[in-house]
């Protein structure tokens, strides 16, 4: 039997996101195209984690109970389906058009929600110690699918036209199956001794009640809906204030690739940031404080979003902005997990995982139709909400976690 690689499931990973990385910046300007209001906007990309709330929890217990091999290999191969659907969908107009575009979003949920199981193998092979640097790499994976992602959508939209993002993710992914396959091992042999298989909701509360780990939860709901209420209006925001509309030509859509390549730069200092620091960074101050930074960066940054126009800041405030915010955004991911992963049993990684996942669901559900609705009424007023949020979140992360900064070392004695 193979060893269990950190590098494979982290190519594994990051193929997969470099699917979504090229889809996910087209979906608020697709559903703008086919005249849908705000809410439809936020609708069509909160339904991809409507579906991770409900499958990521079943993938973690299902990885718990077989290995986490096949359920990789599932959806994987179901991911490359997927992005088939929405390559038909991207090209169509009207009602069917927007149907099928739901339709591609909600099996690419349901496959999503993998994630869970990828975190849970890296716990597998992973040290208490090292777990919050190595939950480094899933964010790491997550910054690159959006550098690359996009700039290959770019490509894919200049040489093959408005489907051809959709054909290039498939083919990705359906190559990622093909790579994993041949090349990822198990690393998780489920023990005689399983842990209790709770109903979905039953295991929801019971892990939001242990008060360390229903803390974790909570912040990483809020961390991941002020970024998910971000990324869904990035591109309108700056298409608005800096003329960067998508328009018609004959019959073929003509697109502003600045949009695309601001996710990119985004991604890529993300990426950076969980890549090459974060392991310093909590070695040297503790999960608690860089976790409470993170929210304070957030909060600095986001709020001010709105106001970068040509006549004020220009780019250069715009892009010092996003910087900032994604270096904020990208450190509290890895120690959030790394902690929940330290204060769960072995036998319920997946499962324990599985539900600070659903609750990241549940915010990329709330986070796109609260902002793309309040966007059509007052684009400034997502962002200040957010920003104001983040800072709350962040002074009282900074009380409580410092409070509890005991748990981690007990966790690991």
């Amino acid at each position: 039997m193979k060893k269990p690689s950190l590098l494979i499931v982290f190519l594994t990973v990051l193929i997969d996101l470099i699917g979504f990385g090229m889809v996910f910046p087209l979906l608020p300007i697709l559903a703008e195209n086919l005249n849908v209001n705000g809410f439809t906007i936020g609708a069509l990309i909160a339904v991809y984690s409507v579906m991770q709330f409900v499958f990521a929890p079943i993938w973690g217990r299902l990885s718990d109970r077989i290995g986490r091999r096949p359920i990789l290999l599932v959806s994987t191969a179901g991911a490359a389906i997927s992005y088939v659907i929405f390559a038909f969908g991207s090209g169509m107009t009207g009602m069917p058009g927007l149907i099928v575009l739901f339709a591609s979003r909600v099996f690419a949920g349901i496959c999503g929600a993998n994630i869970t199981v990828a975190q849970a193998y890296i716990a597998d092979i992973s040290l208490p110690e090292e777990r919050s640097k190595r939950m480094g790499l899933i964010g790491m994976a997550f910054g690159l699918g959006f550098i690359l992602g996009p700039f290959l959508s770019g490509i894919g939209l200049k040489q093959f036209g408005i489907t051809g993002p959709g054909w290039i993710a498939a083919s990705l992914c359906a190559a990622n199956f093909l790579f994993a396959f041949a090349r990822l091992p198990e690393s998780w042999k489920p023990a005689t001794e399983s842990a209790p298989q709770r109903p979905h909701l039953d295991q929801f509360l019971h892990t939001i009640k242990m008060p360390k780990l229903g803390l974790l939860v909570l912040l990483f709901f809020i961390g991941t809906f002020i970024f998910s209420a971000f990324e869904t209006t990035l591109g309108l925001l700056v298409s608005q204030n800096f003329n960067l509309k998508i328009h018609d030509v004959r019959g073929v859509f003509v697109f502003d690739s600045k949009i695309v390549y601001l996710y990119a730069y985004c991604a890529f200092i993300g990426a950076l940031v969980q890549g090459g620091f974060i392991g310093r960074l909590v070695k040297r101050h503790g999960e608690p404080a860089v976790i409470a930074v993170s929210f304070l960066l957030v909060a600095v940054s986001i709020g001010p979003m709105p106001w970068m126009t040509p006549e004020q800041f220009g780019w250069t405030g715009l892009l010092l902005l996003l910087a900032v915010l994604s270096i904020g955004s990208s450190l509290a991911r890895p120690p959030i997990f790394g902690m929940i992963s330290i204060l769960s049993p072995a036998t319920e990684q997946g499962t324990t995982i599985g539900v600070a996942q659903s609750a990241g669901s549940l915010a990329r559900i709330a986070g796109p139709i609260f902002a793309a609705t309040l966007f059509d009424a007052s684009p400034a007023m997502p962002y200040v909400i957010c920003g104001v949020a983040s800072l709350i979140t962040g002074l009282a992360a900074w009380k409580k976690l410092r409070e509890n900064a005991t748990v981690q070392v007990a966790g690991i004695n």
